[in-house]
């Protein structure tokens, strides 16, 4: 029985009838209370029967291989018994295999003295020794996807130092940094251990100078559940469900200038979120800024779901959201907006290249790593709030966000606050929700599928929100900072 995306819920409120229990009433990890008497008060069921006896029947009789060259049978004692002697199997390796392994340990847990089953493999088969283990790699190369890459992995030439400039073949592009070149650079800086950034200024600056001061930074947490909310929506259609919103004035000071978030049990937010947004956009031309192609995605569904809702302001609605975004590929009706969200990933792949994000372009990473290359927001991020011009929704006046420890700065998304910090040991006990942090968009989900599905007291439910809405401060207040960089080495 699967989830039909075809199907839409018949009532409201689905997801609410199956609710995890309180400790006490029941085992958290497997038992469900159901809050109704019969299956016909769920409504049409939203489940479709998949018959896999075909699919079965063609794996058990080998159209499918687990192992190459290895029957299914075959394959399952070899995996057993190298499972039950703990013998090294000497499998084949690949690119495509290593770089997606799941069993890779990082630096810091290798130093640990944690093992690590793709090091493992580097170790017996392409015979890396221990210093290897901590040398950039062709797995940490961004968006290499061409076959050299193969070529260089059979010829066994898998670290930096081995590579040369021809094997990346960096091909230049007016006016930005192609990804030939980006791919040589991280290579290059790496191996001469150079940690300046790379950037081209006279573009980068021009780019700057095209947008408009208010300067809008957001960002979205959403979800996709198995059990819609309400009538009329299909399973894992998406639910925004929470914004943060910065904003940068000509004089350059900062306001936490609005925040959204319903974590409502069995509520639908898809409508007031795009009229909390709308509120808070709609009042000057100012520049929208996104990180990545998320936000115009979300606000893409929503258009298409006010479409076909009976909302009396649907039209206002869909005409401002078209108005800071620009249409998905697939859909019938193309548009790109006036205020269309400029995509700030976008401006540092096509403008800026930072050694310590190690070829990741992911915020996580680029954050810390711009932090590490200004002496600026150094100096002004490690004051408290109060004194350095910023205003703030969720964290105190005297919150600091840059610490040095061991004279290692630390990553600011280490230093959200744990939950729960100030609460007695009698009422921490508890607690069932299982969160201890909110640091990633991962456990940002999390967190509120908790608050959709388990019955926790209020004082629980409060400090989830708490530590959401913490959390999506920092993702826009990272896209600020990342923002300053970029302007204090145009000047």
């Amino acid at each position: 029985m699967m989830a039909d995306k075809n199907k839409t819920a018949s009532i409201d409120g689905l997801n609410q009838m199956f609710r995890i229990p309180k400790k006490g009433d029941g085992d958290q990890r497997k038992d469900i209370i159901k809050k109704v008497e019969s299956l016909e008060e769920t409504g049409d069921s939203i489940l479709t029967k998949i018959n896999l006896e075909d699919v079965i029947g063609e794996i058990l009789n080998d159209k499918y291989e687990v192992l190459e060259g290895y029957s299914f049978e075959d394959s399952i004692k070899f995996l057993k018994e190298k499972y039950q002697s703990g013998e090294y199997p000497n499998w084949p390796t690949s690119y495509s295999k290593c770089k997606n392994c799941e069993f890779k340990a990082t630096n810091d847990q290798l130093k640990s003295g944690l093992k690590s089953g793709f090091h493992e493999c580097m170790k017996f088969q392409h015979k890396w020794k221990d210093d290897n283990l901590f040398q950039p790699s062709i797995f940490e190369i961004w968006n290499f996807r061409s076959k050299v890459i193969e070529n260089l992995f059979n010829e066994n030439r898998l670290l930096f130092e081995q590579l040369t400039e021809n094997d990346l073949n960096p091909e230049p592009k007016s006016g930005e940094i192609s990804s030939s070149e980006r791919r040589w650079i991280q290579v290059d800086k790496a191996v001469k251990g150079d940690n300046k950034v790379y950037f081209l200024k006279d573009e980068l600056k021009t780019e700057i100078e095209n947008w408009n001061f208010p300067l809008h930074f957001i960002d979205f947490e959403t979800s996709a559940v198995a059990l819609p909310f309400t009538k009329g929506r299909r399973p894992y259609e998406q639910v925004a469900f929470q914004f943060s919103h910065h904003m940068i004035d000509q004089n350059g000071n900062i306001h936490h200038q609005s925040e959204f978030l319903n974590a409502d049990a069995g509520v639908f937010p898809n409508y007031e979120f795009a009229r909390s947004l709308k509120k808070s956009l709609e009042n000057d031309n100012g520049t929208i800024f996104k990180f990545a192609t998320h936000e115009n995605t979300i606000l893409n569904v929503i258009i298409n779901q006010l479409k076909g809702s009976d909302e009396s302001d649907k039209y206002e609605l869909i005409d401002f959201l078209k108005s800071i975004t620009n249409s998905s590929r697939n859909s019938p009706d193309q548009w790109v907006g006036e205020r269309d969200m400029i995509d700030l990933r976008k401006v540092v792949l096509k403008y800026y290249y930072n050694p310590h994000t190690k070829g990741s372009n992911s915020i996580k990473h680029l954050l810390p790593a711009t932090l590490k290359s200004s002496d600026f927001l150094k100096e002004k991020y490690s004051q408290p709030i109060r004194e350095i011009g910023l205003s703030s929704k969720n964290f105190p006046q005297d919150h600091i966000w840059l610490q040095i420890e061991n004279d290692e700065l630390v990553n600011p998304y280490s230093r959200l606050p744990k939950l729960f910090e100030d609460w007695e040991l009698e009422d921490f006990e508890g607690n069932i929700s299982g969160i201890e942090s909110i640091a990633d968009g991962g456990m940002a989900l999390t967190t509120y599928a908790k608050l959709q599905y388990v019955d926790m007291s209020e004082a629980e439910r409060e400090e989830l929100v708490s530590g959401l809405k913490k959390y999506c401060e920092l993702d826009t207040l990272a896209m600020v900072m990342i923002y300053e960089h970029l302007k204090e080495i145009t000047h």
